[in-house]
């Protein structure tokens, strides 16, 4: 019963394709003449990104390519959001190369396998919600880090190219472009800037970075100007993927090999494809989502993997150009998997003689429109804390990866969180016609604001009765209980009678255990205690 329920959790988080804009819109044929244009321009972009990935990762460009076509299609046909592109990344070809040079490709094709069941249980769990714990500074500080990345990504092709399969790492062994060869790459990648620009104003009959494209490799070929083409970086010519089963031994030995990396992928690939989804989700006013993209990635990179492929996750920056190029839907996905596999099967001759200077201004483009311009005026403005978590990001995305630097964006802006209600614990007090004390005790109470809570109070000099008002408080956790606890001890020891009011029927619970005196009330609040219940912790009286 239980695996019949897993099932068909795991199936209703399988939709079919949908191909339509939004529920307004029509699959007009100029739609889908957009659509279509803007898969090509995407294909386009992704040749010479998916060459560059598979060398970095130490692998054969062909390697990458098919990681680009799989992952692309799949991801197409079933992800989460209609117009994001997936394909092979740098951000996982920078883990893979380690893997690849201690075990073999072989290796890495298992590992891609195991990265794609990983992110396929983690979509059925769920866990693709906890993305919206991610704050928006640490989204601006990754959107700006990845723009720089992708900047620098390009600065690889003002070299000399005929190094990269030497060095292994593209073409970052090669000597730096000068004189002619460097004024004129310059040349053609702001021409494409400058057709990329004006073309829109112009006519959006078709998509302006495909015209960029479209031009200058017109103008470069017709006049035979020597500038780095694809074809300088590798060939891509080849055939259909086949069913591969990875050749390594299945023993506790491969998983102790693979386990690591596939779940260091795995967490990249999900956080760089749910952050890409958001962004997206922003500029096409698409919700959610986030469950399916994750169950999409497994399944791509888990077929990947079987068809020598090196897996992949969402790519911004070809994400940006869709959707600038006006993609909306699920086809101009699917259509540049197919253009890339058209490029691979029967057009790498004519492909490989596109000026790398075209593709570099298109992502020049990408690397303006993508970079949050914005957060630079508004650093001034808003709180310390929140700049600096958008400076910190960034620089920790370039320098390190995009895992790493949100994880230490939403660790940073927790604990700032935590210190910031920490200080609002305060509390008014007043005396009863009785004689009795009452504190009313404001602000949240949890593990950052316990000390402080418990300075509030002075037994020693309080009359025989004291009330503890918690109506505009609220307990969080199980820290909180010891902190009310340890407080109602401080008065008993000097033998005075401490009253509870306004707690939750957790709290209750917890406290009559201990043997402190409630006052129950009718507007008494009612909410969660973030402690289990079915562990005795000692903390309340020494009796649970």
């Amino acid at each position: 019963m239980a695996n019949k329920s897993i099932l068909a959790n795991f199936a209703d988080r399988i939709t079919l394709p949908d191909l339509s804009l939004a529920p307004n819109d029509a699959l007009t044929p100029s739609r889908l003449r957009i659509e279509l244009l803007s898969g090509l321009t995407v294909a386009l972009a992704l040749v010479p990104e998916a060459v560059a990935f598979a060398f970095v990762a130490g692998v054969h460009p062909l390697v990458g390519l098919y990681a680009a076509f799989m992952v692309g299609l799949i991801t197409a046909l079933i992800g989460g959001r209609p117009g994001m592109i997936s394909g092979a990344t740098g951000a996982l070809a920078v883990v893979m190369v380690a893997l690849v040079a201690q075990h073999g490709v072989e290796y890495l094709f298992a590992t891609v396998v195991l990265m794609g069941i990983l992110q396929i249980i983690a979509g059925a769990l769920k866990w693709g919600r906890f993305i919206r714990l991610v704050p928006h500074p640490v989204m601006l500080g990754f959107v700006n880090g990845l723009a720089i990345v992708i900047f620098l990504a390009q600065l690889s092709q003002f070299k000399v190219p005929g190094t990269m399969e030497a060095t292994g790492h593209g073409m970052g062994g090669g000597e730096w472009l000068s004189g002619l060869p460097l004024a004129t790459m310059l040349a053609l990648v702001a021409l494409t800037m400058a057709i990329i620009w004006a073309l829109p104003k112009l006519t959006r009959v078709i998509p302006a970075p495909l015209a960029g494209i479209g031009i200058v490799a017109a103008i470069v070929i017709a006049f035979g100007i020597d500038v780095p083409r694809v074809g300088d970086l590798a060939s891509i010519q080849g055939g259909l993927p086949s069913f591969h089963i990875p050749m390594v031994p299945l023993n506790l030995e491969t998983l102790e090999i693979i386990l690591p990396y596939a779940v260091i992928l795995a967490a990249i690939g999900l956080i760089e494809s749910l952050l890409t989804l958001n962004l997206v989700g922003e500029m096409t006013g698409q919700r959610g989502g986030a469950s399916q993209e994750c169950i999409a990635q497994g399944i791509a990179n888990t077929a990947t993997g079987f068809f020598g492929g090196m897996g992949g996750c969402a790519m911004i920056g070809q994400s940006m150009i869709n959707v600038k190029s006006g993609g909306r839907t699920r086809i101009a996905g699917i259509a540049a998997a197919v253009f890339l596999l058209i490029f691979i099967l029967f057009a790498a001759p004519l492909i490989e003689l596109i000026p790398l200077a075209a593709l570099v201004g298109v992502m020049f483009m990408v690397v303006i429109g993508t970079f949050a311009w914005n957060s630079l005026t508004i650093l001034a403005r808003v709180p310390k804390i929140d700049a600096f978590v958008i400076i910190l990001v960034t620089i920790v995305t370039v320098y390190e990866d995009l895992a790493v630097a949100v994880v230490v964006g939403v660790i940073v802006s927790a604990l700032a969180y935590a210190w910031n209600n920490a200080r609002r614990i305060h509390a008014k007090t007043y005396a009863t016609p009785e004689g009795a004390k009452v504190y009313q005790v404001q602000g949240p109470l949890f593990f950052g604001s316990a000390e402080g809570f418990a300075e509030l109070f002075d037994p020693v000099a309080d009359p025989q009765t004291v009330i503890v008002d918690f109506a505009d408080s609220r307990v969080v956790d199980q820290s909180a209980l010891q902190a009310i606890e340890a407080v109602a001890g401080k008065y008993e020891a000097v033998g005075k009678r401490v009253q509870l009011r306004h707690l939750s029927r957790d709290c209750h619970r917890l406290l009559k255990k201990a043997g402190h005196l409630m006052v129950d009330s009718d507007d008494d609040p009612d909410y969660a205690l973030a402690v289990n219940y079915g562990v005795r912790t000692g903390v309340l009286g020494g009796g649970h």
